[in-house]
């Protein structure tokens, strides 16, 4: 059975002398027609002929000589002409699309309101009419309402997490780190970071997930949203080295805490068991309040107290430090720490 001749196993090449015979000219691999830039895909000379000789010979076969040429030559700029305009609007439209992701990507850092990209745009436009009048209009193509900076942070989002799914694929062992805490809203936000390391000795360290937890906080309901994050970057429970908590009932429970449920997974598949760390940060809470420096405590906690507990206080407090030019403007309550270290739930 004979094989199909492709079109371009010819290796045709274009000829110049077909520009002067047919007004055709060669643009990206391919032969235009600068009277209706109409597009031939094979440098076949039959082919341009016979587009020239149907569309184009009873008006432009009349033309000869120097005639001719200056005619080819103007089409030539022509083309050109429109060619470079559709690649500099090109240009124009990247720019634009990478300056909104620009500002998306501030504003995300920041944690502004979404919708103040249109107060930003609108601060640009100012600027670029009393700096750049001419060149006003570029800035008023870039899109920063509040739906397209949602959209943009959301692909970064994606963006971000594929680049952590694929690095997580390639890691040896990884350790993760989990903290619940409540947002303003009372709302409970699990946070899962990751920490590992792959066969060149090259560390990640990331935040895997933010997991909103609705009702109850237990044991069960924080293990799933790390089941969940662990199937969402394709992780091996047989590489996991080691678990960090802050202490937690719900977290260290023998029986229905996270790390109970994470050895039951692991049992199941008969790997090793992860080694289960107590939070530093929790660790020194904990062991201040063993050591009773109350001589210092005391001192310090009714300073504090006697600047917050009176709006005038706190004012002039707040410009002595001003004066001042200290690193920082403003002095916080004493917090305690909400967990305790205990082994059964």
């Amino acid at each position: 059975m004979s094989r199909k001749r492709k079109i371009d196993s010819g290796c045709r090449i274009f000829n110049k002398q077909w520009t002067y015979d047919y007004f055709f000219t060669q643009y990206k691999e391919r032969a235009v027609c600068l009277i209706c830039q109409n597009i031939v895909s094979v440098f076949k000379e039959y082919n341009l002929r016979r587009h020239y000789e149907t569309q184009h010979k009873d008006n432009y076969d009349c033309l000869v000589g120097d005639v001719r040429k200056n005619k080819i030559l103007k089409l030539k700029n022509t083309l050109t002409t429109q060619q470079n305009v559709f690649v500099k609007q090109k240009q124009l439209n990247i720019s634009s699309l990478r300056a909104s992701f620009q500002v998306a990507k501030l504003i995300a850092c920041t944690g502004r309101p979404f919708v103040e990209g249109e107060f930003v745009k609108e601060c640009l436009l100012s600027v670029a009419k009393e700096m750049c009048p001419e060149k006003a209009d570029l800035f008023s193509t870039v899109s920063l309402s509040g739906s397209t900076i949602t959209r943009r942070i959301e692909e970064m989002g994606d963006n971000l997490h594929q680049h952590l799914q694929n690095s997580s694929k390639k890691l040896s062992y990884f350790s993760l780190a989990l903290d619940e805490r409540n947002d303003v809203h009372d709302s409970a936000q699990l946070l899962i970071f990751i920490r590992g390391m792959n066969d060149n000795f090259e560390v990640t360290e990331e935040l895997a997930a933010l997991q909103s937890i609705k009702g109850t906080t237990t044991g069960e309901n924080i293990y799933k949203k790390v089941c969940q994050t662990m199937n969402g970057l394709e992780l091996d429970w047989a590489k996991l080295a080691s678990v960090t908590t802050d202490g937690a009932p719900s977290m260290v429970g023998s029986k229905k805490g996270v790390l109970a449920r994470i050895k039951q997974e692991i049992d199941r598949h008969n790997h090793s068991h992860p080694i289960a760390i107590h939070c530093l940060i929790h660790q020194q809470a904990l062991c201040s309040k063993s050591l009773k420096w109350d001589s210092v405590m005391k001192i310090v906690i009714s300073c504090v107290n006697f600047i917050r507990a009176h709006a005038l206080n706190h004012r002039q407090f707040q410009e002595f430090l001003s004066e001042l030019n200290a690193s920082y403007e403003d002095v916080l309550y004493h917090t305690e720490v909400r967990w305790l270290s205990q082994g059964e739930f």
